[in-house]
């Protein structure tokens, strides 16, 4: 008989668990994880919706209005019954009747998958980490699960992982530069390092190089210093690669820090990507040019300081192709980062 994936495992024992209806309290039963927190697929009564209990040996809980909820599951925290272990704090993710059950299954999968690959950390640190993990999956949600990226965000997230793997070849610390990638949490700019940061752009267009600036604050270089602007061009080319093969190059990079991979993994989920619908995104990429410029001093650009307080928002456009005199090296926009 073929071993039960994990997805299969929960499914198994929900339904056994189904089966146990009693008045009051939770019905759990282990589940095999690596994890060294405890994890109990369970259902509580007399609700019998479908949950997943963590188990952390003295670790904070916020209060319950400051923990992640999302359309269609809840966390809260499990108050100790004779049923659950008196030595551990119980968290208790369930699903509400309005969540698609296929749906909690791959976050419930993923969370445990997830902390399988943090056997070095403390309780403290892996309840930091599940928190982080359910929050992206937050995100997500308000996406919908049958959402997939748009042709234009697909592009633009393929630019800002193609910019992600070149910061990580200068050997940086993997941590450093996933934390540093501020994009997918709809950060002003696309990477921040140290004092400084960067945005990216990316086109497919070989003729011209039209980057769409979102905000009065997104080159203004007296708000952030030292800022650059990264033009990164691709083509679609049957050599290239799809954007899921890009995300697992970059996942095969970081598997060597767990942290980082995790970090990188639910920032995807608050772009909106989710690797059930890697077949969607089929196009492929090939990089074809490269450009770092530096904005500072006469950089075409539309500032707060040169426009009028009654305007309060705009946005506009850039020809990239037409900007010379602002070129600098790559390693040379780290050194002023302050990066290496």
């Amino acid at each position: 008989m073929a071993l039960l994936n994990k997805k299969e495992e929960l499914l198994v024992t929900w339904r056994a668990l189904g089966s146990q209806v009693k008045e009051n309290g939770w019905s759990t039963i282990a589940v095999s994880t690596e994890s060294p927190c405890r994890v109990l697929a369970g259902r509580h009564f007399p609700g019998n919706k479908e949950a997943l209990l963590f188990g952390f040996r003295a670790v904070r809980v916020p209060p319950t209005d400051q923990l992640p909820q999302g359309h269609g599951f809840l966390v809260s925290k499990a108050e100790p019954r004779e049923e659950l272990d008196c030595s551990y704090v119980w968290i208790a993710l369930c699903r509400q009747y309005v969540g698609s059950l296929d749906l909690f299954v791959t976050m419930a999968e993923d969370i445990i998958l997830t902390l399988n690959e943090l056997k070095h950390l403390n309780d403290d640190g892996l309840f930091h980490v599940f928190l982080s993990r359910i929050r992206a999956w937050q995100s997500f949600m308000h996406h919908g699960k049958n959402d997939f990226l748009s042709p234009e965000k697909e592009v633009g997230l393929f630019g800002e992982l193609e910019f992600l793997q070149e910061v990580l070849t200068f050997g940086l610390p993997a941590t450093t530069v996933i934390d540093g990638w501020q994009g997918p949490f709809d950060g002003v700019h696309d990477f921040k390092f140290g004092n400084g940061a960067v945005e990216v752009k990316t086109t497919l267009s070989s003729i011209g190089f039209k980057a769409q600036i979102n905000s009065l604050e997104q080159l203004d270089d007296q708000l952030v210093q030292p800022l650059f602007l990264a033009g990164i061009r691709l083509a679609l080319n049957v050599s290239g690669i799809t954007l899921p093969e890009k995300i697992n190059n970059l996942r095969n990079i970081l598997s060597k820090t767990p942290e980082a991979l995790a970090m990188f993994n639910s920032a995807l989920l608050n772009v909106g990507f989710i690797d059930d619908n890697s077949n969607h995104y089929s196009r492929r990429f090939l990089s074809s040019e490269k450009r770092l410029m530096h904005v500072f001093n006469d950089f075409p650009r539309i500032t707060c300081a040169e426009t009028k307080i009654e305007i309060r928002k705009v946005k506009y456009e850039l020809d990239l192709d037409m900007i010379e005199g602002f070129d600098v090296d790559f390693i040379e926009v780290l050194y002023q980062l302050k990066a290496i």
